[in-house]
């Protein structure tokens, strides 16, 4: 089916695009880009005063299937992530099985190609249970279709376990991603350890247990000439050693949350467990600090971690209730209200940060731009058109926001996979 897109503004940073073009599309690929197309197609979509970007990728999503369907599934992830204007996602191992052998690997690509609307690209378990004891068969993974590993959720505790994991993923150029967090020093916390989990009576999470894993990990990439990925940076102190090791050439890269940029722990003071994450909430100095790695370009990607949860399983306790929010549907309005709207970063910068970077990391080539022979994966924006986050009309299972009723400035408004318009839904 051939796909017309006329008169958008087109914004590849990987090929140097902000213009006005159209975009023609045969076959699941982009057959041609110029200003002005005249040709037949089955559908034409005007994009007039539209913003259209390579498909956004989030590279952090959990998908609960198998195993915990009542949180999520892959048919509502990929629904969510669609309406949240992502046209692929990479979905992390701890399922029920767990993402640990080639056949629970081949169960989510099946189930993806069955429902899923978005690409969906699993991530492996770096070890078997996720329980840091014994490594996965990596390049049997690998062979059956994992793009990337991790045991995110369960830091790897054991530095000669990580050594072997960015040894094997050296050879097999995959990309170790690390949950970086000293278990020993956060054991029983549920917040950000500091003045405001002082003032709540909450047992706190202090910043040293992620900066002193980071710091481990880098020492072992450059040591071992190896790539790591850090998941979910929130601390202010960890940006100096991020810095200095990719000065000296670490091949170590990072991506931050959206709800790490806009909330700070004081949130927590309702103890409302929507603000409960992993890791927590920071202090506004370390929002303030991260905010500016990423407009300086220090920090790589954005990716939303989406963790969604059972309604039950929030409505507890905060000492009680799991870590984790639902993602997919508010994080482009957020960052395209607070970041690009704000002029705090550039459009291209969040192209950058939600496209051309998580598509170089995850060694998916034909994805993070928008050039003839690249796939039609595409995300189209408008910057201007206002939204109120209603958790009534998610997508997603999971209704654990913490964003619920606030009004935002740009959302996506058409999703592009493979060619085909995948939301707004025909359905």
């Amino acid at each position: 089916m051939k796909l017309l897109i006329k008169n958008g503004r087109v914004v590849s940073p990987l090929n140097g695009l902000d213009e006005t073009l159209d975009i023609l599309i045969d076959n699941g690929k982009i057959l041609d880009l110029k200003a002005k197309i005249e040709t037949a197609a089955d559908k034409v979509v005007d994009a007039t005063r539209l913003v259209v970007a390579p498909g956004f990728i989030d590279m952090h999503v959990h998908l609960r299937e198998p195993g915990y369907e009542e949180k999520e599934t892959i048919l509502t992830g990929s629904r969510a992530a669609a309406r949240g204007g992502f046209t692929s996602i990479g979905c992390m191992p701890n399922t029920q099985p767990v993402n640990d052998n080639s056949g629970v690997t081949q169960f989510i690509l099946s189930e993806a190609k069955r429902h899923g609307l978005v690409n969906i690209f699993p991530i492996a378990a770096v070890t078997r249970g996720l329980r840091g004891e014994q490594l996965t068969d990596m390049a049997d993974l690998a062979a059956a279709g994992a793009v990337a590993f991790s045991d995110d959720g369960h830091p790897l505790a054991n530095s000669q376990i990580m050594r072997r994991a960015m040894e094997y993923g050296r050879l097999l150029r995959a990309l170790i991603i690390d949950h970086c967090e000293d278990k020993s020093l956060t054991e029983d916390g549920v917040m950000n350890e500091g003045r405001a989990s002082y003032l709540f009576g909450l047992r706190g999470m202090p910043a040293m247990a992620e900066e002193i894993i980071i710091a481990r990990d880098i020492i072992l990439a450059e040591s071992l000439g190896a790539r790591v990925h850090i998941a979910h940076l929130s601390v202010k102190g960890a940006l100096p050693l991020l810095r200095a090791a990719k000065e000296r050439g670490v091949n170590v890269t990072a991506e931050v949350t959206p709800h790490h940029l806009v909330l700070t722990d004081t949130a927590c003071e309702g103890y409302d467990t929507s603000f409960k994450v992993n890791p927590p909430l920071r202090s506004a100095e370390d929002v303030a600090a991260l905010t500016a790695a990423v407009r300086d370009g220090l920090i790589d990607v954005f990716a939303t971690d989406h963790a969604p949860h059972a309604a039950e399983d929030k409505e507890m306790e905060f000492d009680r209730a799991p870590f984790g929010i639902d993602g997919l549907e508010t994080a482009v309005s957020l960052l395209l209200d607070r970041l690009v709207n704000a002029n705090i970063i550039s459009l291209n910068r969040l192209v950058e940060m939600m496209s051309v970077n998580p598509a170089a990391l995850l060694g998916l080539d034909r994805k993070g731009r928008i050039a003839p022979g690249a796939d039609a994966d595409l995300t189209v924006l408008n910057l201007h058109k206002e939204s109120v986050v209603d958790s009534g009309h998610f997508e997603s299972k999971s209704r654990n926001t913490p964003f619920q009723g606030w009004k935002l400035k740009g959302l996506p408004v058409l999703t592009v996979v493979a060619g085909k318009v995948v939301y707004p839904f025909d359905d």
